[in-house]
């Protein structure tokens, strides 16, 4: 097969790893794939170094959140250039089906005619609204197929197309191939990773640290992430929340076991919308558990008392995260191990591609 790989994003957040990490085994099944990506971000040398092609497109940039009448102006003008973009790339490479890994994508494949199948790898959640409309449009419009990260982003979706063409499929990720003693040595570090935006919640981390500190007055915290794809007004305040409470700012990692190895528990405190936070699944691969919130679709991938916990509010995650730093280190490790056992039944990358490029093959032949 002759994979069309398109994404909004050439800069890597969740959906943009998940990407890279799903080109090395469309390789192994001896499929052919050209990604498209706008701007000049780091995707580009990394997807060439693996001796793949890529090619440039113009989608954006637009403002993260509540998009203003610029980015309204470029988005009408800059569709129909990208939808001719889309249907030459795919002409072109002979694409036999193209995957969209973006909703920003979906207006201008549809306006392109593409005589392939379209499928689109839903990560996160549109909003109600004329945004949606117009992707709902788009996915009936091209007769798509969608394949949602969880029910929570997917159901969005079932007003515009038939049910045999909406999937769930869980993401997978690799996990280190040893783990870290737990518990670990010294004070508690209990940490924050992801981009720094405020649906993943750093300044709820912030109010649930200084809770923690009252209890436990030795514990450390460490917030891994930088402002990817929204302006640094947010990040500013998180930095200026941090005043006088014993925060590390790391910064993008690269190596993220080598940063879970350093913590005893994750927070997860992310918005009401969030799909499935990678953070979790990577510190289930580590055996780190978590405490996150009942948010979006984080209940669908984490089993609650067993490898991390959910939670209600700020002070209840607090007093989670208490519970557990005081506990016995017999019952940490025991934490720990059912994190690890969750994401080696559930979220392996083996699993994870078997099932995508099953499910890719299944829609070229249907067609």
């Amino acid at each position: 097969m002759r994979l069309l790989l398109l994404d909004q994003f050439s800069d890597p957040g969740g959906a943009q790893q998940c990407l890279l990490e799903l080109l090395p085994a469309i390789r192994e099944r001896g499929w052919q794939s050209l990604t498209g990506l706008p701007g000049e971000g780091v995707l580009f040398p990394r997807i060439r170094e693996m001796g793949l092609e890529t090619a440039r497109i113009e989608c954006g940039p637009y403002t993260s959140g509540t998009k203003s009448a610029r980015d309204l102006a470029r988005f009408v003008t800059g569709t129909p250039k990208l939808a001719r973009q889309i249907r030459a790339l795919a002409g072109d490479f002979d694409a036999d089906l193209v995957y969209l890994n973006g909703p920003r994508l979906l207006p201008a494949a549809a306006l392109a005619g593409l005589p392939c199948p379209v499928v689109f790898r839903c990560h996160s959640y549109l909003f109600q609204g004329s945004v949606r409309t117009l992707a709902g449009w788009s996915l009936r419009r091209m007769n798509a197929w969608v394949v949602a990260a969880c029910r929570f982003v997917a159901d969005p979706w079932s007003p515009y197309i038939r049910p045999e063409r909406l999937s769930i499929l869980y993401n997978g990720i690799p996990g280190p191939a040893a783990l870290s003693a737990r518990p670990r040595p010294g004070p508690p570090r209990v940490g924050c990773l992801g981009r720094i935006a405020p649906e993943k919640g750093q300044r709820e981390f912030l109010a649930a640290a200084a809770i923690i500190r009252q209890a436990l007055p030795d514990c450390r915290f460490v917030i891994y992430g930088a402002p990817l794809f929204s302006g640094a007004r947010y990040a500013e305040g998180v930095h200026a929340a941090a005043n006088g409470l014993p925060v590390e700012f790391a910064g993008w990692v690269h190596d993220v076991y080598a940063a879970l190895a350093e913590l005893d528990l994750i927070l997860v405190p992310s918005a009401a919308h969030e799909s499935t936070a990678r953070a979790i699944l990577e510190a289930f691969a580590a055996g780190v558990p978590v405490v996150a919130f009942r948010s979006g679709g984080i209940p669908e991938i984490l089993d609650h008392g067993h490898g991390g916990w959910l939670a209600g509010s700020v002070e209840e995650m607090a007093r989670v995260a208490i519970n557990f730093l005081a506990s016995s280190p017999s019952e940490r490790a025991s934490a720990g191990q059912a994190a690890r056992e969750h994401w080696r039944r559930r979220f392996t990358p083996e699993r994870y591609h078997r099932e995508l490029l099953d499910r890719l093959d299944e829609i070229r032949r249907a067609r």
